[in-house]
């Protein structure tokens, strides 16, 4: 126990010295980022830097109406203010390059077996791989990038990549073909077929992703830049149209005042936490495992109307897989277990490795070893695989070639187990008859098996208001079955690459936000089409080149919580610009009356905050401004979390927490702080 707890405080210590330099990098960013070049990015911040250097500058030229120490405080909180949003955009890019730099140092100086003309192996570095080489893995070794199995099977260690430990199967020839860089061979040997360029590989993408190096703005950050900047132009003209109202009452408004006034009226809340929320999504989708080639389509994802999933290898598993067995009349399960497992004992695809499996777990048996059975492998004429062992045939297969081969017609089935034969076939699944020795024993159930946990996730987006759409080959049929397991709202059966793109633009052009999830190479137009494509990591490299998403998990299901991201992102958008409008509200009420009671001593009755003096005003709606930057950080880095509701209830919710928090918020805040300014003797 003493050790362990020695562990734990360990741990928190290398966590708490993450932190604290994580701080201390995003605080030297912040002074950094004042470079006008950078702060061009967020035209509301290089406002208020402008006008922090103008009153920097009028703190130096004498003015009787306004104290130098109240000028020094105003160009002070002025710098804190972009600052403090310089860091909010720091920590949040910090964070991100935290990762890349954990993700790097994995993949430096890897180096590769790669296979040469003659067929020996040559070792060189990782990053001299180009696409088509070939490499060998080895137990213990980190695959040098990303490819496809062309031969061997192998455990292989993905953690590196997705965090998952648990480690999963890679093989040749089947839906599980892929792998990516800088995972780790945990058994056995592969044989890898390199299938992207150095700077292409999931690594480098993730390493891009989160350090933003090719992140640009969405069309929603770029209207919100517009807003923004429109509402600050026409303060800017309300700010420069007081000083002739001041002078036609007979009076002059100083300058610093007025420039400050520009600083609490514009949108400083949004503008200098914009950047911050949207470089903290696109990290939580990282963490998501989820690798976005545009922020456009997080933002999509936001307010997809209609999710397409293909059923292979997304919905399902793949590959078919025994759900049942059904003994013919007269024969023990028993005796039609062992008699299945011994005839699948050397079939090595997938199926007969799931008959096997389901098998072991009801019925274990003493098996023969490979070497002294004689494997009959499955073949298109005969339709039939088995063994022969010990003077016995064992064989299973398509109902009409089992019958044939122990020389039985349709009609003398047994009735119980014809029935099943049909129940089977009519549910979309696979019937195979087992025999032993010329006689039948039972049939098998194979089916496509819905992957856990999928309907109630469906149910979920069902409630965002999303319909789902499963998209399959099968006969209608099968589809119906397959579908109505799963969940799905609607199913596109016997489809083809045309029919998918026909049914995504059709939805389009009515006006709705699709997205489609799929693996297969089958998928990849629909993919590329769709507003939001999703592409499962261990599906075909023309899938994910399709796509603009990759789902390193290989989970249908991660597309609710890319939604979710997306949906916050525009959330705490909407939000926060929100409040920062709201608070106009209380600045006009906290300053306006302030600065103009002398000249008009009618608006002494909009004085409701009854503020020590103009001075006061001013530096307290400063003060306030600037510490709602701080207190809304950890709001803009987190996300606005969204429950399933209406769009009206969405909105009810953000009008009432944040529009009218945000015109109480200033009323207490502003007041508080004059109180505190005055009692200080600051002003």
């Amino acid at each position: 126990m003493n050790a362990q707890t020695q562990a734990l405080k360990q741990r928190a210590k290398i966590q708490t010295a993450s932190v604290s330099s994580l701080w201390r990098v995003a605080l030297v960013q912040a002074f950094v980022k004042l470079d006008p070049r950078v702060l061009l990015r967020s035209p509301v911040m290089l406002v208020v830097e402008l006008t922090a250097v103008l009153t920097t500058v009028l703190c130096f030229v004498p003015n009787p109406a306004v104290d130098t120490a109240v000028a020094v405080q105003l160009a002070l909180w002025l710098w804190f203010t972009v600052l403090f949003a310089n860091f909010a955009e720091a920590l949040a890019e910090g964070r991100g390059k935290a990762r890349a730099d954990s993700l790097r140092a994995g993949s430096q100086g890897l180096s590769a077996h790669r296979r040469k003309a003659g067929g020996e192996f040559e070792t060189v570095a990782a990053s001299t791989l180009r696409k088509g080489d070939v490499v060998r893995v080895q137990a213990g070794e980190l695959i040098p990038g990303d490819g496809e199995v062309i031969e061997g099977v192998a455990a292989v260690n993905e953690a590196a990549i997705t965090g998952e430990s648990a480690p999963v199967i890679r093989e040749s020839g089947g839906d599980r073909s892929a792998v990516t860089g800088n995972t780790r061979l945990v058994s056995d040997w592969l044989l890898v077929k390199i299938s992207v360029n150095p700077g292409e590989s999931t690594l480098d993408r993730m390493i891009a992703l989160v350090e933003g190096a090719k992140r640009q703005k969405t069309p929603n950050e770029v209207a919100l830049d517009i807003l923004l900047i429109g509402l600050s132009l026409i303060f800017l003209l309300v700010v420069v149209s007081l000083q002739p109202f001041a002078i036609f009452a007979g009076g002059k408004l100083p300058l610093v005042f007025l420039v400050a006034l520009l600083v609490t009226l514009i949108p400083t809340t949004i503008g200098g936490l914009l950047s911050a929320i949207g470089i903290a999504g696109m990290d939580r989708l990282v963490h998501l495992n989820v690798i976005a080639k545009s922020g456009r389509a997080v933002e999509a994802a936001g307010d997809v109307h209609v999710l397409l999933l293909d059923k292979t290898g997304t919905i399902t598993f793949g590959n078919r897989r025994c759900s049942a067995v059904y003994a013919a009349p007269g024969v023990s399960s028993k005796e039609l277990a062992e008699a299945a497992l011994l005839a699948s004992l050397a079939d090595d695809t997938p199926e007969g490795k799931s008959i096997v499996e389901y098998l072991r777990g009801l019925y274990p048996m003493v098996e023969p070893a490979r070497t002294e059975i004689e494997a009959i492998p499955f073949s298109a004429e005969t339709r039939l695989s088995g063994v022969d062992w010990n003077g016995h045939v064992y064989r299973k297969g398509a109902v009409d070639a089992a019958l044939a081969f122990i020389g039985l017609e349709r009609g003398e089935v047994p009735a119980t187990l014809s029935r099943e034969i049909d129940k089977i076939a009519k549910s979309g699944g696979t019937p195979l008859l087992v025999t032993a020795d010329g006689k039948l024993r039972g049939v098998i159930h194979l089916k496509d098996v819905v992957k856990p946990g999928i309907r109630e996730r469906f149910a979920e987006l069902r409630q965002l208001g999303i319909r789902t759409v499963m998209v399959t080959g099968d006969n209608p049929l099968t589809a119906a079955a397959i579908a109505a397991e799963a969940g799905v709202d609607d199913v596109i059966a016997e489809a083809t690459p045309v029919k998918k793109l026909q049914r995504i633009r059709q939805e389009q052009a009515d006006g709705k936000m699709v997205a489609m999830c799929g693996d297969g190479a089958n998928d990849a137009p629909a993919l590329a089409q769709a507003d939001v494509g999703m592409a499962m990591n261990d599906g075909t490299q023309a899938a994910r080149e399709a796509a603009n998403l990759v789902d390193l998990d290989s989970d249908p299901t991660k597309l609710l919580d890319v939604v979710q991201v997306g949906k916050e992102l525009l959330v705490t958008r909407g939000a926060l610009t929100t409040f920062s409008m709201a608070n106009d509200v209380a600045k006009y009420f906290a300053i306006l009356p302030a600065l103009f009671a002398s000249l008009y001593p009618q608006l002494g009755v909009l004085n409701v905050m009854q503020l020590a003096s103009p001075q006061s005003a001013i530096l307290s709606a400063i003060v306030f401004n600037a510490l709602i930057i701080v207190a809304l950080i950890p709001l803009a880095l987190r996300g606005v979390k969204v429950k399933a509701a209406s769009a009206s209830s969405l909105l009810a919710r953000n009008l009432l927490i944040y529009g009218l928090g945000g015109i109480v918020a200033p009323f207490v805040g502003i007041k508080l702080i004059d109180l505190l300014l005055t009692a200080l003797g600051l002003v």
